[in-house]
């Protein structure tokens, strides 16, 4: 006996298993759809007939790994709270209301969709069968409603959606296979039962044949009954069949795109991934290589899904504008495909060459601008438009979040530097010219670096009070102010008109001036203008010669003397149509000899008879009207929705004032 004991103690051990086994183990162990699994055996199969010291063997384990790392079935639970959302929105962004109401829309509807219960119509002429089946099913959890006969069930399915309409096959005015008929047409997601007490073959083959999913014989067994619909009930994929919509946030640089999906990430309970999109130009970085190549990796959606683990994350295509072409491809023709919720649902990378679903995917893409996008591209995104921060937007946004988050970074916080809201304004105003608040962001850095200098060099680390930076203090510390913004003129002058321009970093005045000297009618235009902008002001100047008899202009003025229009700050290029109006208000001023108010500002396109055509950018320009100290502002007619939209206390003390035409506003200008 000890002999077989010690054999039996000095055995071997068993045999590790091999890789192929446990790949073998996880395709039957995953709950992989159908098509990879299929695709998952192939594989394996393929690898049992190859010798493991090629360098196929290896590419195939690799493969199949991957294949069964993606998270076919893993799903995040969406946090549907409407008010927890809408608080982590409110604590991580100031403003942004249209932004934020679109992200809430989505939640409701994703909230209302999913707390849909499933609905059952029953359709019997006999009022006990009707009552006892309703009964048993609102036992079982249901949302049930009746109808005595087909007309009756036609008219509850125009006003309501149902998952299941249960009916008799007999019944007065309609019978039960007429009904399914119409049903179908109204409603063709809506499953029908039929329920007779005459159940033959024939009957039960036309039920089938015309759309039926159940047929019942009466009298009704109700354990069939009960286990039929909990079937029908698990087959129903209404939540899971939302479609996520493809958001594009579109605007300047600095306001808060990215912090924004990062915001509706938490508020879903989701992970986030960001991805960036500046100079891609292979098309396989997105598709992948297909696996023939030497070194071929799938493309980054699935590597970064396989990493993350979940198959609804939030993906960050940041600055989707600024992809790059070349004869390796248009990556941008890849989104055509995956941001397209009609395809995405059958998205295939070249590497891994099975069908994976995307549409739960919820992607949010970021542009500058995106007139840089092609048409069918653009065609598939919803664009959210970003508009530039008001100052005093911008104040708020460095008191509640960059001025807190930088004193932490620089140590300032054993006691907190008080920064005060005239210093923040001052840097506003003076050391930056953005639409959002990097730059500011950056200025506010530069004074805790050498508010922390300053407290190291004053032999303490804590000091007995809080150090104050006011107004005064700014410079000092940042040095003269950069920018000196525009402001309205105190002066009336003849030939010079104020007028609004956006640009990329918000809204600005500007002075078109005019003046006229002897000649033979030539004009001169000056002020880096582009070719848009010249023909604006060759347009308002046709337009006023043509309207010399109603302004009371000599017409010999406009042969005999040349014309020079100018536009200041002359190493700033400018262009545009929205300064048509002011031009055209210009020159009127110049030729009737009446100077213009200084503080009427004005922007609009005209057309050649004299017509104010509406333009963009309108909240931006009303803030820069206001900042300048502007009275009044003229506005085309078509404006006016837009002003109507804005919130009234941005420029409160502003007058606008909306004309179709340019004899309308020319009264409201002169002095």
């Amino acid at each position: 006996m000890l002999f077989f004991q010690k054999r039996t103690e000095g055995a071997l051990p068993p045999s590790p298993i091999s890789d192929l086994d446990q790949l073998a183990a996880r395709i039957e162990a995953e709950a992989l759809p159908f098509h990879a699994r299929e695709a998952a055996r192939r594989e394996l199969e393929r690898l049992t007939k190859t010798d493991p010291s090629v360098a196929e063997y290896g590419v195939g384990l690799a493969y199949l790994d991957f294949l069964l790392g993606l998270p076919w079935n893993v799903a995040t639970p969406d946090r549907l709270d409407l008010p927890g959302a809408e608080a982590v929105l409110d604590a991580r962004h100031h403003g942004l209301g249209q932004v934020k109401d679109r992200v809430l829309e989505y939640l409701a509807s994703r909230s209302l969709r999913n707390a849909t219960g499933f609905h059952v119509l029953v359709v019997d002429d006999e009022e006990i069968a009707r009552a006892n089946l309703e009964h048993v099913l609102r036992k079982e959890g249901y949302q049930v409603r009746g109808a005595s006969n087909g007309l009756e069930a036609l008219e509850e399915v125009r006003r309501w959606e149902f998952d299941l309409i249960i009916t008799d096959l007999k019944m007065d005015k309609m019978d039960g296979l007429e009904l399914l008929a119409e049903a179908r047409v109204l409603s063709p997601a809506t499953r029908v039962m039929l329920v007779t007490g005459f159940a033959t073959v024939d009957t039960a083959v036309a039920a089938m044949r015309q759309g039926a999913v159940y047929y019942l014989a009466k009298p009704v067994n109700l354990d069939e009954l009960r286990a039929t619909v909990a079937g029908l009930v698990r087959e129903k994929t209404a939540p899971t069949a939302f479609r996520s919509p493809v958001l594009c946030f579109s605007g300047p640089p600095g306001t808060g795109k990215t912090s924004v999906g990062q915001a509706i990430a938490e508020a879903l309970g989701r992970k986030f991934h960001r991805i960036s999109l500046a100079g891609l130009r292979d098309e396989a970085e997105l598709r992948g290589h297909r696996r023939t190549y030497v070194g071929a990796l799938p493309g980054r959606v699935l590597q970064s899904l396989s990493r993350l683990g979940v198959r609804n994350p939030v993906f960050m295509l940041d600055e989707i504008d600024k992809i790059g072409k070349d004869f390796r491809g248009d990556p941008a023709a890849v989104f055509l495909e995956m941001l397209d919720p009609e395809q995405n649902g059958q998205f295939v990378d070249n590497y891994l060459e099975v069908p994976f679903d995307l549409s739960q995917v919820l992607f949010i893409a970021t542009a500058n601008d995106v007139g840089e996008l092609s048409g069918p591209l653009l065609d598939r995104l919803e664009v959210v438009p970003f508009q530039g921060y008001s100052a005093g937007e911008k104040v708020r946004i460095a008191e509640d979040h960059l001025l807190p988050r930088q004193l932490r970074e620089h140590g300032l916080t054993h006691p907190y530097p008080v920064v005060t809201p005239e210093a923040v304004r001052l840097m506003v105003d003076g050391y930056t010219r953005e639409a959002g608040v990097r730059n500011l962001d950056r200025e506010l850095g530069r004074i805790c670096r050498k508010l922390a200098k300053l407290r190291l060099e004053g032999g303490t680390a804590a000091p007995a009070g809080p150090v104050t930076v006011d107004a005064a203090l700014v410079p000092a510390l940042l040095g003269p102010a950069r920018f000196v913004r525009e402001a309205a003129g105190s002066t009336a002058r003849v030939g010079v008109a104020t007028g609004l321009v956006y640009a990329g970093y918000g809204g600005e005045i500007i002075f078109v001036e005019a003046i006229r000297m002897k000649g033979a009618g030539a004009l001169t235009m000056t002020g880096s203008l582009g070719e848009v902008l010249c023909e604006s002001a060759k347009t308002a100047l046709s337009f006023v010669r043509s309207k010399a008899g109603t302004l009371g202009i000599d017409p010999q003025a406009f042969l005999t003397d040349d014309l020079h229009l100018h536009i200041p700050a002359g190493s700033i290029p400018k262009e545009g149509s929205s300064a048509g109006l002011t031009v055209a208000l210009a020159l009127a001023s110049l030729y009737m000899g009446r100077a213009l108010r200084p503080d009427v500002a004005m922007t609009g396109e005209i057309t050649l008879t004299g017509n104010v055509l509406p333009v963009g950018g309108i909240r931006e320009k009303l803030l820069a009207a206001a900042r300048a100290g502007a009275k009044r502002v003229i506005l085309p007619e078509g404006n006016r929705p837009d002003v109507l939209g804005l919130d009234g206390g941005d420029c409160p003390d502003l007058e606008t004032v909306f004309v179709r035409t340019v004899l309308e506003a020319l009264p409201l200008a002169l002095a």
